[in-house]
């Protein structure tokens, strides 16, 4: 069983209340070889939501809005659906600031990408569970 980014299996949660699903991660979650997930709504974000990304160590929106608060509920209660349906990988969306594996967004809205994981990704792998993006299927 895998966790995958519920944007990547078709379910509008992206910050701008899209989805950009994967056909790939669709059909895994329909055949029931993994489970959707949204960090940020589990942390008790809304979708649509502002632009988020990880500055020092904190998320903060587009607006200097600090939530780091919600990233680190949420990317907790993602860990405990994997944990509970015994998943030992991940397929995440790439640059997410709470779904991005190796690389994410600097901080600075800029575009500009720094090597980093988001909060869930990180979660994930203190927790021995093996983490990808959907760009490395």
């Amino acid at each position: 069983m895998k966790i995958v980014s519920a944007c990547l299996a078709g379910i509008n949660c992206r910050y701008d209340g899209k989805s950009g699903g994967n056909k790939n991660i669709i059909e895994m979650v329909k055949k029931g070889e993994a489970i959707p997930v949204c960090p940020e709504q589990l942390g008790g974000l809304s979708t649509p939501k502002e632009k988020h990304e990880i500055k020092q160590g904190r998320v903060i929106s587009e607006t200097g809005v600090d939530r780091t608060e919600e990233f680190s509920r949420g990317a907790q209660e993602a860990l405990k659906i994997a944990k509970s349906t015994g998943c030992k990988k991940a397929i995440l969306k790439a640059m997410s600031p709470s779904c991005g594996c190796g690389r994410i967004y600097d901080g600075n809205f800029s575009g500009n990408l720094v090597e980093g994981d988001g909060f869930f990704a990180r979660l994930l792998k203190q927790n021995k569970i093996s983490v990808k993006t959907e760009e490395e299927l």
